[in-house]
């Protein structure tokens, strides 16, 4: 855990990138591979010189040119590594050492060279080193021509091979027109970043990779591209029973919420984000901690970058993850992830027809063998499951998917015992925010402004913190329903754009009771809440409206002489008035019944929120 949290730190602000918005999910299973998803998102001019900047062109002569970082033995085999499974003799080597300072260096020598027009294009270095980058790259031109002796070394024992494979940090392969080498070549010195001329983008229809002027590999593009045939495999799905899940009687709701504020998945992540640093160039508007103190859990960042000063246009980052949907239906996960995604951009103002997502799977083995895989066709079904989500939950809210990548081999093996990871799919949302000045943040503001709850309250606990919490198993997993959350969405950022909403916090996990609780911390405000106000699907006992996870569901605060124009521009949207900001820190909830069913200060609650991760306690 400490060395993720470092790499993120070391890897992104080290970088002079801002560290703005994240998750950290637990399961046991998470032993067999830990996962890490890192996301960067960055701005660039439509054009240059009258030309799309999105254009790929390569003309056969140009050069290959490595900007960056050397090559190393560090990072050989590294997307093999990460395509099986992890056993007592999986090499280290495989994993790459980064330099956030050289990378920060290239980044500035490349937007130079870019305005400048010094190549064509370029891309990354990433899974298979020179053999992707230049094979995809020769795509264009319609061949190469590369000399791996001509490569810049870390280290003098590295065999050809290992120089073509290697995924060494900080490099990019540019193609490069010959007249312009000498000009890019002054440039590189000026920002201290070293070039190579690894060889040639040509026409032959070939990958052609030398060294020290002998052929050590020829192959056609076609079958380097297209070459490896399509697997047949075999899925099997079982549709699970869907069941109400028996409720547990609680006999303090106070101490049910603050056991469940205290899950590693709800709990304050405040001792993480300290440590990073989201003002690196002083463009973000809305921060990961909200608040009077920046205690409260922010839903989404919002930042201006520097191109935006002039206006008040800014872009808008949020995500959405949750494994543990994956054990009832990874139809419904991935939907889930999805909406909460969406739904954490709308909740500070974003504008959701202007919003993008992409998509990250993380899975366990999928492919059936007997012997070491018996359940590969179930994890291949969940697949299918999952991607069937994907795929019509985007088409449904009408958002593209811009990018993505999947990761297929999450297990581990000692001995005779295997672990793989839940089905795990983390959605990425990014979009625009027409005035950052009207962005909403999650924290209460002001005693006697009316809450409410939007969207509808259903018997969905499968998977939910308080489910886990109390080992229930069984229960109906939270669904989407996509024509109702669309307009529902499209109503509330009409009712943030024209600035009748006061703080805005969707439901996730730990339900309608954390969520109460999370904004009531922002704000350090109590609250006065009746269930019997909360909008439901049906009758429901107090235990399911504050903990059920049902998606598509916000905690807002509106000021009550805005509540009448609020409740026109949620015309035909769900919603109901469910209580008021206090001007004390009480916690008060009356149950569906109308009795007290909880009545504590939010100081204690928010002790047992801050507890787990705080700083010195081990995780």
């Amino acid at each position: 855990f400490e060395g993720v949290r470092k790499g993120v730190e070391h890897g992104g602000n080290k970088s002079g990138v801002p560290t703005v918005n994240g998750a950290i999910v637990y399961d046991d299973r998470f032993l067999g591979k830990p996962l890490v998803y890192c996301g960067t998102a960055g701005i660039m001019p439509r054009e240059l010189n009258g030309k799309g900047t999105h254009v790929k062109e390569i003309v056969p002569g140009d050069r290959i040119i490595i900007a960056g970082g050397r090559t190393g033995k560090d990072g050989i085999h590294g997307a093999t590594f990460s395509s099986e499974e992890l056993h007592e003799e999986s090499p280290t080597s495989a994993v790459q050492i980064g330099d956030p300072f050289t990378q920060k260096k290239l980044h500035d020598f490349l937007i130079e060279a870019r305005d400048e027009m010094l190549y064509r294009t370029l891309t990354d270095n990433g899974a298979g080193g020179f053999s992707s980058s230049v094979g995809e790259l020769a795509e264009i031109s319609g061949g190469c021509e590369i000399h791996l002796d001509q490569a810049l070394l870390k280290t003098t024992d590295i065999k050809p091979w290992e120089i073509l494979l290697s995924e060494s940090q900080e490099r990019m392969t540019l193609a490069v027109p010959p007249e312009s080498l000498s000009q890019l070549k002054t440039l590189a010195d000026k920002h201290e970043v070293e070039l190579c001329d690894i060889g040639t983008f040509t026409d032959s229809k070939n990958f052609h990779i030398l060294h020290q002027g002998e052929t050590v590999g020829l192959l056609s593009l076609d079958f380097l591209h297209d070459g490896l045939p399509k697997m047949e495999l075999e899925a099997e799905w079982d549709q699970p029973q869907d069941q109400p899940a028996d409720l547990l009687p609680i006999e303090d709701y106070g101490e049910e919420i603050k056991s469940i504020l205290s899950r590693y998945n709800v709990c304050s992540k405040e001792a993480v984000i300290r440590q990073y640093d989201h003002e690196v160039q002083g463009g973000s508007v809305v921060k990961p901690l909200v608040g009077v103190s920046s205690e409260g859990p922010g839903d989404a960042a919002v930042i201006r970058p520097i191109e935006c000063f002039d206006g008040k246009e800014g872009v808008v980052i949020s995500n959405g993850i949750c494994p543990k949907f994956s054990d009832s239906d990874t139809y419904h996960m991935a939907a889930s992830a999805i909406d909460e995604a969406i739904r954490n951009y709308v909740a500070v103002g974003g504008n959701p027809k202007h919003l993008a997502i992409l998509d990250n799977f993380c899975w366990p083995d999928p492919v059936y063998e007997p012997m070491k895989n018996p359940d590969g066709k179930h994890k291949l079904a969940q697949l299918v499951r999952a991607n069937k989500a994907l795929y019509e939950t985007a088409i449904g809210f009408g958002t593209p998917i811009i990018s993505g990548k999947d990761s297929m081999k999450n297990d581990c093996r000692i001995g005779d015992t295997k672990i793989s990871v839940p089905p795990t799919l983390l959605i990425s949302a990014i979009g625009k925010i027409d005035d950052i000045e009207k962005s909403v943040s999650s924290d209460l503001k002001c005693p006697g402004d009316y809450i409410y709850v939007l969207g509808t309250t259903r018997n969905e606990l499968a998977g939910s913190e308080y489910a886990l919490s109390n080992k229930l198993k069984g229960g109906l997993v939270p669904k989407v329903d996509v024509v109702t959350a669309k307009k529902l969405y499209a109503s509330l950022y009409t009712a943030i754009s024209l600035g009748l909403v006061v703080s805005c916090h969707d439901c996730s996990d730990g339900g309608l009771a954390v969520a109460l609780a999370e904004v009531a911390f922002g704000g350090g405000l109590g609250v006065s809440i009746s269930l019997s106000s909360v909008p439901c699907e049906s009758a429901y006992e107090d235990t399911v409206v504050l903990f059920s996870e049902t998606n598509s569901r916000f905690v807002i605060s509106v000021a009550p002489d805005l509540a009448e124009q609020f409740e026109e521009a949620m015309k035909g949207c769900v919603y109901g008035r469910v209580g008021e900001v206090r001007e004390d820190t009480m916690f008060v909830v009356n149950g569906v019944e109308g009795s007290l069913i909880v009545s504590e200060d939010i100081r204690e609650l928010k002790k047992a929120w801050k507890r787990p991760l705080s700083e010195g306690e081990s995780v």
